[in-house]
């Protein structure tokens, strides 16, 4: 492939060979006009392919993915990840190691992240699709059980699931409550089981995939789909707030513009959720398989930006807070001074991200950005 050459919705363009990974496929038919790095949500460049795309096109039709009896190939093939954020490859896990069994397959549809509203629109509107893919990864797995779990404060969408099941497949309701939606969280929240530091959900015979993952992987295995496209939640200070199909690698301000633009005085544009999200620094950045909302935050909403270093008081809220119980503020400490070994030593690589510490800290250190560090060298560490 390279500029200039025509490309179809759908197709692969481009794929490497490492385990952790997937391939990604033209959102639209159109010409190659540029493949060189791109400035991401995260901050960091990466190598994209850029296309202008055509006018007129049936967003119906895409280049199917080879069907070749391999139910786990077509899904790796259809670049599936997991679309709550963390962009996991589905086909991993899919993959446990040697020795561990998936006794038990969770959905995750708890969407407790504020704001966003993604998940819920999809389990309301197309719960058919979710439910389909929680049996395909049922039977992928060979697990006993398939469990779709939704919070509380989506009683409309509990509704749709389980008449959508039919019984086949459980649909547990549980308590409103942040961060329930992290994937160690949910589990102890369902089967009152504790995954063991250092290991994954499938050390204890569970899988859990997020509900617009599993209907990714329905559409991959029932009409061969890539994942070309996904739902975005757009709110906050925005002309239409609303949930919209959005082809990946859209300008985040192009989607902002379809929404009807920024309204007020917009302090911070966030991508993600407020607690877990990123802010961002340009508006010229695409959407990705892991964009799960943008928030659009007026001044007076978004908490002050942090300037200079901010003094830790020993006061314990962090730690009290976390919901898995770690030191947050010495992870964080340990970070500021690139003690790397000791902020690993504190178990860094546990965090979910929730953004919790940074929430209840009274000087407003920014704690999850300095433990995101820890984990970024832990991990550059090839520290597990």
């Amino acid at each position: 492939m390279a500029v200039g050459d025509r490309v179809l919705r759908g197709q692969m363009i481009g794929d490497v060979d490492a385990m952790v990974s997937a391939p990604v496929h033209a959102p639209l038919t159109g010409t190659v006009t540029d493949i060189g790095p791109v400035l991401t949500a995260s901050g960091t460049r990466v190598t994209a392919v850029t296309i202008e795309a055509e006018t007129g096109q049936d967003l119906a039709s895409f280049v199917p993915v080879p069907d070749e009896g391999n139910p786990k190939a077509r899904i790796r093939a259809a670049g599936i990840v997991g679309m709550g954020g963390a962009t996991f490859p589905s086909i991993v896990k899919l993959s446990p190691p040697k020795g561990m069994h998936i006794e038990t397959v969770i959905i995750n549809g708890c969407e407790c992240e504020p704001f966003l509203t993604c998940d819920h629109r999809l389990m309301l509107e197309q719960p058919e699709r979710v439910v389909a893919g929680a049996r395909y990864i049922q039977q992928m797995a060979g697990a006993q059980r398939a469990m779709i779990a939704i919070e509380s404060n989506k009683p409309d969408a509990v509704a749709a699931v389980r008449a959508s099941s039919a019984g086949e497949v459980e649909v547990i309701v549980l308590p409103t409550r942040y961060p329930q939606g992290a994937e160690k969280q949910l589990i102890y929240a369902l089967l009152k089981t504790e995954v063991p530091h250092g290991t994954l959900p499938a050390a204890i015979g569970v899988l859990v995939h997020n509900a617009a993952t599993a209907a990714a992987i329905a559409d991959a295995l029932e009409h061969g789909k890539p994942l070309v496209e996904r739902i975005v939640t757009v709110t906050g200070s925005v002309a239409r707030p609303g949930n919209y199909q959005v082809v990946l690698g859209t300008l985040v301000s192009e989607l902002i513009e379809a929404a009807g633009g920024l309204m007020g005085d917009v302090e911070r544009v966030i991508a993600g959720g407020p607690m877990t999200g990123t802010a961002l620094g340009s508006l010229d950045v695409p959407v990705t398989k892991g964009m799960s909302g943008i928030v659009a935050l007026p001044t007076g909403v978004a908490s002050p930006a942090i300037t200079g270093d901010q003094p830790c008081i020993r006061c314990g809220r962090c730690p009290e807070a976390c919901p898995m119980m770690l030191e947050p503020y010495a992870i964080a400490n340990y970070a500021a001074h690139q003690m790397w070994d000791r902020a690993g030593d504190r178990d860094a690589l546990d965090c979910i991200e929730c953004g919790i510490c940074s929430y209840v800290c009274p000087t407003k250190r920014p704690l999850l950005q300095l433990v995101r560090l820890a984990k970024g060298a832990a991990m550059a560490r090839g520290v597990k």
